[in-house]
């Protein structure tokens, strides 16, 4: 047994290391595509050259430093230079959301960060700046402004001091009225000459104690109007009226104690608002020389209740001096023009579907590493430190068995299935009379059915219908750009989104506030965020092909029966603002491809299906639709009745159920009684992650997966033990 000395530390293997074995290589590094072997002694230098730099920046024995990063050579090398300051190393996972930044950071206490790339130390600047306030502080601040609000105004004076425009001040040609145009020598030089001349057009009109009062950011010239008059030999001072609101207290430790409140007269580009001037009233002025700019000398600005009446209140003399506006000559630039909109991917570069089936409003990432193993995602998504969207899941191969499974599934329910596809296509263009629908499937699981629904409409009517998938993140949003591109090419009214089945309709949600979003930040109005669904379990949609809680077999696999595309993948340093959401081609997988077998063998079954179709597309549509939402409710009942208070971990129905058994770490799986051959691939799927399935009695749909609520590595069953995956 080895005994670890009372004085021991992780970092002195690296340096027994340089020392007992100075030229073996402890670790290898990729530089320029090679390669390189790191000595110990190598290894021990880098680690100490980082530790002494950490310790110039300030960190001190027992800080905690932040590290951000991919698991790479310099993780290693950085990690042991944090313990050899003598701090401790925080890890942030590289796909944290700067929310997830800001409360490792905060609740660690660390005092620094290192950081892979620009795209994380962006994320970090964006909540470096968070100030917690103490408790009550708000509720104090309000009462001391009840307390002392318009009580910091003097008395007016008997009489309103005359106002005096002062006219041909000659102000030189060319020159801004002040550095928020930019300001040159040249400008300064010509300036100084004319202050003079500008200053004893003024002068004569003062008396007493003056105040040159300046109009918000045009404060460079009435300061040097003011310090010319002071040199001259008058008693001058010098303030500037604000935008900024500040509590006025009559205290002399106080810096504000008088306020002047008037509306803005200068057309605004943020529109009107309140303005202010701070210590005039009270001030013991004689004179206030009041300056604007030609622009801010409107009827607002000597209107009652304006600028100049306020000021006159409290003073002898107004003296208006307006300057005029600077417009700077700009030369001709041309317009940036806008970044181009990417096209659809198709297939066989994307997707095992025909080129004509689907369009991919995706980029392809096939070649970037985003594969993690379940359990790890699992603990990243539910300790906060991943988003589901920044990572894929390991491809699931389905044994022979289960695969047998989906056969016998798909051979069982075609025919079910081409009716309610039938059903949901017919509903769509009776919706729409007179137009030619863009069907958007979600990708992955409403693509397969758009491919159907498309089928559909060119079997019964010889109508090709545009046919596109894109992505929606929750949490996160619809893909904007792809938005932008379908009505760069389409009408958005025709746009219809389709899916495959509604769980508890988190989805549907997600697009309406998605859509609402996009239009409210200035995107195109019209698109219909109702989305056309296979089979609507959970009553959250008024367009469906069935209500009925039943296996449709594409639910049992993953890119294997979606084209071989992977889920979609929203990542910031992988997606930029004008780049479409992403997505992997697992060409690899191309022997597993049931894509066609399981759109073909549907699409067989639909002459068999068609009288059935016309008759509940008449029943449907004379029928009330309106969602109910059951769905949502009992998820909230489940949720709570085992102790999950978490919906998003509530899974309902088969194909939500069997995305948990293939995805996620399930805990248990609820089933209804009664429930037949449509739960064979669970109840398979089940025993091979040693989940247990629970029947229920009342239970709206046929099953329903939770995914564990309480995670840690490798738990998967009920009592959290770990065991293999299939």
């Amino acid at each position: 047994m080895y005994e670890v000395p009372a004085d021991g530390n992780l970092t002195d293997i690296v340096r027994r290391n340089a020392a007992q074995h100075p030229d073996v290589a402890v670790i290898g590094r990729k530089i320029g595509g090679t390669w390189q072997d790191v000595t110990s002694v190598q290894f021990l230098a880098e680690v100490r050259a980082a530790a002494k730099g950490l310790i110039a920046s300030g960190v001190q024995p027992g800080d905690r430093v932040g590290l951000m990063s991919r698991t790479r050579y310099e993780w290693t090398l950085l990690d042991f230079a944090i313990w050899s300051a003598g701090a401790i190393t925080v890890p942030v996972y590289e796909t944290s959301s700067a929310e997830q930044i800001q409360w490792i950071l905060g609740d660690s206490g660390a005092v620094a960060i290192l950081v892979e790339s620009d795209a994380h130390a962006a994320a970090v600047a964006s909540v470096r700046g968070t100030v917690t306030l103490p408790d009550g502080v708000l509720a104090k601040g309000r009462a001391l402004v009840e307390e002392h609000e318009g009580g910091a105004v003097p008395a007016p004076r008997r009489e309103h001091g005359e106002t005096v425009d002062v006219t041909g001040l000659d102000w030189p040609a060319g020159v801004p009225d002040g550095g928020r145009h930019g300001f040159t020598p040249a400008h300064r030089a010509a300036l100084d000459a004319a202050l003079p001349a500008l200053a004893a057009r003024i002068a004569p009109h003062l008396t007493g104690r003056t105040l040159v009062l300046g109009n918000e950011e045009l404060m460079y010239a009435p300061l040097r109007l003011a310090t010319t008059l002071e040199e001259s030999g008058a008693d001058v001072a010098y303030s500037t009226t604000t935008r900024s609101p500040v509590l006025a207290v009559d205290d002399p430790g106080y810096a504000i104690r008088t306020r002047l409140v008037f509306p803005a007269h200068d057309d605004p580009a943020d529109g009107p608002g309140d303005r202010y001037a701070y210590n005039v009233a009270g001030g013991g002025f004689d004179t206030v020389v009041v300056v604007v700019d030609s622009a801010g000398d409107t009827p607002a600005l000597r209107a009652p209740g304006g600028l100049l009446d306020r000021v006159a209140a409290h003073t002898a003399r107004v003296v208006v001096v307006v300057l005029p506006s600077y417009v700077p000559a700009c030369a001709s630039v041309p317009e940036r023009p806008a970044m181009p909109l990417p096209e659809p991917l198709r297939g066989p570069a994307f997707s095992s579907y025909a080129p004509d089936e689907v369009g991919w409003l995706l980029q392809d990432l096939s070649d970037v590493s985003l594969e993690a193993p379940t359990e790890e995602r699992e603990e990243a998504i539910q300790s906060g430190g991943a988003h589901y969207a920044e990572s894929l899941p390991v491809e699931y191969q389905p044994s022979e068995r289960y695969q047998e499974l989906f056969h016998a599934a798909l051979d069982t329910s075609a025919q079910r299935i081409a009716r309610a596809v039938g059903v949901v296509t017919e509903t769509v263009l009776a919706e729409r009379p007179g137009r030619s629908p863009v069907l958007v499937s979600l990708a992955r699981a409403g693509t397969p059915v758009g491919v159907l629904m498309r089928r559909w409409a060119q079997h019964r009517h010889g109508v090709a219908l545009p046919h596109y998938a894109v992505s929606i993140v929750r949490g996160r949003g619809i893909d904007a750009t792809a938005l932008r591109w379908l009505a760069a090419h389409h009408d958005p009214a025709d746009v219809v989104f389709v899916d495959g089945w509604t769980g508890k309709g988190a989805i549907t949600r997600e697009l309406t506030a998605a859509v609402r979003e996009f239009e409210e930040s200035g995107g195109a109005v019209g698109f219909d965020p109702e989305i056309a669904v296979l089979a609507d379990p959970g009553s959250c949609v008024r367009t469906y092909g069935t209500r009925e809680d039943f296996l449709i077999p594409s639910a049992c696999l993953n890119s294997t029966v979606s084209g071989l595309i992977s889920r979609t993948v929203l990542r910031a340093d992988l997606v930029g603002p004008d780049d479409f959401h992403g997505a992997k081609f697992y060409r690899e997988l191309a022997d597993a491809d049931v894509s066609g077998t399981f759109v073909d063998t549907v699409a067989g079954r639909f002459d068999d299906v068609a009288d059935a179709v016309d008759l509940a597309v008449k029943e449907l549509l004379g029928s009330d639709r309106e969602p109910t939402w059951e769905g949502w409710a009992a998820v909230e009942r489940i949720s709570e009745e085992y102790g999950i208070h978490d919906v998003n971990l509530v899974k309902p129905g088969v194909g939500e159920t069997t995305r948990v058994l293939l995805r996620r770490v399930p805990w248990k799986i609820l089933a209804r009684a009664g429930a037949g051959a449509d739960l064979d691939h669970v109840r398979l799927l089940a025993e091979q992650r040693g989940v247990p399935v629970e029947i229920v009695d009342e239970l709206p749909y046929s099953c329903v997966g939770l995914i564990h609520p309480r995670f840690t590595r490798g738990a998967t069953g009920a009592d959290g033990r770990a065991v293999t995956a299939p």
